[in-house]
């Protein structure tokens, strides 16, 4: 409307306002700023956004836009979080029954390669060794080499992707303890699969032996098929927390000057100053395409060297914290303390079906069953005691334990204190408490084999059987418990994976000492009608040793806590 001057005028009277009409016209303000100012262009995004929480009637505020945002927001977070544990809680259900991309694929291959000529080997017959025309007898040995390489792969790689899921959370101990303990079970239903399925048929249609080409069919089509699926299925999350627990641990080294005095890692300032002068330049363009802009290029570049940097950080991390683990007194106390424990529980595993004769006196009725009971009976009784210990310790010490303080990275003193005073406020007891006691059962186990009474009472020998199922499976759930702990949970695989050799080799001198002891007595007897041992000396000794094995192991292991105790690091 006409103004005083008699000029036009855009002004609006408040009387004149359209309530259903935008404070800013889009229109006229572009018409009317065709060269906007700097300070226009900077303020024009701000005005964009403010339009989304425009005035709306009189005097109400309505803000629906940057609420949708917010609530946009909140949505995707969710959902990503959603989406991550998601892919957690599937790994470690894989986990428990398989292990972990790419090994979950390798040993899926070599269990199916080394359980399918298994087969092929048994069913060609007897060796030409042995008067058959079967293939020769190293064609199985290296079938069951393939199978063993198989079964360390599963083992480590499905205890390491839930060290590494979980191993930061306050359930480490149950989350470790399950895969541990489904490892255990697995004989049991597979054995069970052979026995009443995979079975050669009588004529009267009842399960005879079982048909070990068919049963090794079965193994290897099916570690096969759970291998591919692994594949696929285990995924390592938190890639974040590892990248940030990365960078606080390197940074920390570099400021006590450890990363200038190694050649493999380069420090962040010279990897700053290679890029500055060109050095990953023609790395970092090779896949850049040509119709980028220079910004886009120098953003792919930056991020090349952002990736590279972060590679040379997690590989030198991984190599020190395997040098320092290797170094560390305290790790070799333990791994010599699971040595001495586990090496006897092993041997006693395998020989069971030879102790048992031992026990039934010669003038024993051969029909009866033993009086010390059958081997399948003492295999199911090792099998549940070891499960129940490993789930039971599991659990208590997650309930019961400390706020752990790790090696790695180096934690300052607030960070110290403030875990120590939060183990103040609940009863807490050390995972080394679980661990002792129950060595202690495993060497009373021993013992009482050791003593003439379970040669007066054979049925003991259930007693022995239960307590070294409890002792050896308490051993396993928490000496992996205790590493992820001490020194962390990035290089888990590769600590674990050594300290977990100590068994095999145990168990290979507890063996040799157990043969070496019962193959004397019985030519010292002058053998027997069946061929079989029979008496205290036939174990006696071997039992002996064993006990006092685990008591050596007690007191390796309380060295070790004791180096940890020094240390500050609380297990």
């Amino acid at each position: 409307m006409p103004s005083s001057n008699g000029r036009g005028s855009s002004s609006i009277d408040k009387r004149d306002f359209d309530a259903h009409r935008s404070l800013l016209d889009d229109g006229n303000m572009e018409s009317q700023n065709t060269q906007p100012s700097p300070a226009v262009g900077r303020s024009r995004a701000g005005s964009r956004r403010s339009r989304r929480s425009s005035h709306s009637g009189y005097g109400t505020t309505s803000e629906d836009g940057l609420l949708s945002d917010v609530v946009d927001g909140i949505v995707e977070r969710d959902r990503r979080k959603m989406h991550l544990e998601v892919i957690r809680v599937t790994s470690f259900i894989w986990g428990v029954i398989s292990c972990p991309s790419p090994l979950s694929l390798a040993s899926g291959i070599v269990f199916g390669l080394g359980y399918f000529l298994a087969a092929f080997t048994y069913k060609s017959g007897p060796p030409p060794d042995a008067g058959g025309t079967g293939w020769p007898f190293w064609v199985m040995v290296v079938a069951f080499i393939a199978i063993g390489t198989g079964t360390s792969c599963m083992y480590l790689a499905a205890v390491a992707t839930c060290a590494k899921n979980y191993g930061r959370g306050k359930h480490k101990g149950i989350m470790l303890a399950i895969p541990i303990a489904a490892f255990g079970l697995s004989g049991m239903w597979q054995s069970q699969v052979g026995t009443h399925l995979l079975c050669e048929r009588d004529q009267d249609g009842n399960c005879g032996d079982v048909d070990v080409f068919r049963y090794f069919l079965f193994l290897g089509a099916t570690l096969l098929v759970v291998g591919i699926i692994g594949t696929f299925a285990m995924r390592i999350v938190d890639d974040d927390e590892e990248e940030r627990y990365i960078d606080e641990t390197v940074e920390e080294l570099e400021r006590s000057g450890l990363l200038e005095e190694s050649d493999f890692f380069r420090p962040r300032s010279e990897i700053r100053a290679a890029a500055e002068y060109g050095t990953f330049s023609s790395e970092a363009d090779e896949d850049v395409s040509p119709t980028l802009s220079d910004q886009e290029r120098e953003e792919r570049r930056r991020e090349k060297e952002r990736e590279e940097e972060e590679r040379q950080k997690k590989d030198w991390l991984l190599n020190y914290e395997t040098r320092v683990f290797l170094s560390d007194p305290t790790m070799w106390w333990l791994a010599a303390g699971f040595f001495l424990v586990t090496g006897p529980g092993e041997s006693y595993i395998n020989n069971l079906g030879t102790i048992i004769p031992t026990l039934t006196p010669v003038s024993y009725s051969s029909n009866a069953p033993p009086p010390a009971g059958l081997p399948s009976t003492h295999v199911t009784n090792v099998a549940l005691t070891s499960t129940i210990a490993r789930l039971l310790t599991g659990s208590l010490s997650d309930l019961f334990a400390p706020p752990a303080i790790h090696l790695f990275p180096p934690i300052p003193d607030i960070h110290r204190n403030r875990a120590l005073a939060g183990s103040n406020d609940r009863v807490t007891l050390s995972r080394m408490v679980f661990l002792l006691p129950s060595a202690l059962l495993l060497s009373i186990g021993y013992l009482i084999l050791a003593t003439p009474l379970t040669q007066k009472e054979p049925s003991l020998f259930h007693l022995t059987t239960s307590l070294v199922g409890f002792g050896y499976g308490s051993a396993f759930s928490l000496t992996p418990i205790i590493i992820s702990v001490v020194w962390g949970v990035e290089n888990f695989a590769t600590n674990w994976g050594i300290v977990a050799m100590m068994p095999a080799i145990g168990a290979t001198f507890w063996g040799v000492v157990y043969s070496a002891a019962y193959q004397n007595a019985l030519d010292s007897n002058g053998g027997t009608s069946d061929g079989e041992c029979h008496g205290w000396r036939c174990y006696g000794f071997w039992a002996v040793g064993c006990t006092l094995s685990v008591w050596a192991a007690i007191v390796t292991l309380l060295v070790a806590w004791r180096g940890w105790k020094q240390r500050g690091v609380v297990v």
